[in-house]
């Protein structure tokens, strides 16, 4: 039998201002369980006074005395440590980035369709890379990033803007060995390669951390160690637009699949205003960063 939301943080508020407040979670543990909360009631500007913990390594029993003042927001302090106490997982994984995204929004978290074919027979020296996509902000960078992580080379390029931001990039490439990419399997590596990076250069969701609504965005991280520039620029201008508050922000490297990311993970303040809905936020977000704003 679970216990109830309630139940899992107690925050008993003092009578007098100078009497100390005593805050009880009772939840799961799990490693670093009191760092998190912890920070958390830090950030709201309380002081720790006394505490008392006790766990048998799977539950665990907490209990701060805190001082605070008469401007703490204890209703939004539970809830975020009502998040921090919960089961969901803090662990970044590619199912909360691309599988938690509702279908409906699959056009706004994706360019349209990308076209990348290769010709050997055009140049004596060097294999012939052709791309039509829509065109977004970092759409080269985007491309010569891939290719610099497969150790390509770009001896000639062309990058011609259409209708509509459709773009088409030639470019003549070669290995680091100076020689054509001939290999069938190197080829259609590539090629799903840029296919993916431009469908894709970014990913955006909106996802449920305990009561609270969390953004996050990750950007693949290149082999020299750099990531993407103005990401974060770009999403608070998009949440500023949107009138949106941040309660904090967060950015770490974490490692998704076999690859790299840099993950922006920003917790948002709605407070005592009304919602706005994620597919707007996520819409939004994605917009300013793709240039489409």
């Amino acid at each position: 039998m679970g216990i109830l939301p309630d139940d899992v943080v107690i925050i008993r508020q003092s009578e007098k201002e100078r009497d100390l407040s005593v805050i009880t979670v009772n939840c799961p543990d799990k490693t670093g369980l009191g760092c998190d909360l912890c920070r958390i009631i830090l950030f709201f500007g309380l002081n720790i006074v006394k505490g008392d913990l006790s766990t048998d390594g799977k539950w665990c029993y907490i209990v701060f005395w805190v001082a605070g003042n008469s401007s703490t927001r204890w209703g939004l302090l539970k809830k975020r440590l009502l998040g921090e106490s919960s089961l969901l997982p803090t662990k970044i994984t590619d199912d909360m980035l691309h599988l938690e995204i509702p279908d409906e929004l699959q056009n706004l978290q994706t360019s349209s369709s990308v076209s990348v074919t290769m010709d050997n027979s055009l140049s004596p020296a060097h294999t012939l890379v052709q791309i039509a996509c829509q065109d977004h902000k970092g759409l080269l960078y985007d491309i010569l990033r891939t290719l610099k992580d497969y150790n390509i080379k770009t001896s000639y390029g062309r990058f011609t803007i259409k209708q509509r931001r459709n773009c088409e990039i030639d470019l003549f490439i070669v290995q680091a060995d100076g020689k054509k990419i001939v290999d069938p399997n190197k080829q259609r590596a590539l090629s799903c390669h840029l296919e993916m990076e431009l469908l894709r250069p970014l990913r955006v969701a909106v996802v449920s951390r305990g009561p609270d609504t969390e953004l996050l965005v990750a950007n693949p991280v290149e082999l020299s160690g750099k990531g993407r520039p103005l990401v974060f620029h770009d999403i608070t201008l998009a949440l500023k637009m949107l009138k949106s508050c941040i309660f904090s922000a967060e950015i770490r490297r974490n490692m998704i699949g076999d690859r790299e990311f840099e993950v922006y993970r920003v917790l948002l303040d709605e407070g005592e205003s009304l919602p706005i809905p994620r597919s707007k936020i996520e819409g939004a977000v994605w917009n300013m960063l793709m240039g489409w704003d």
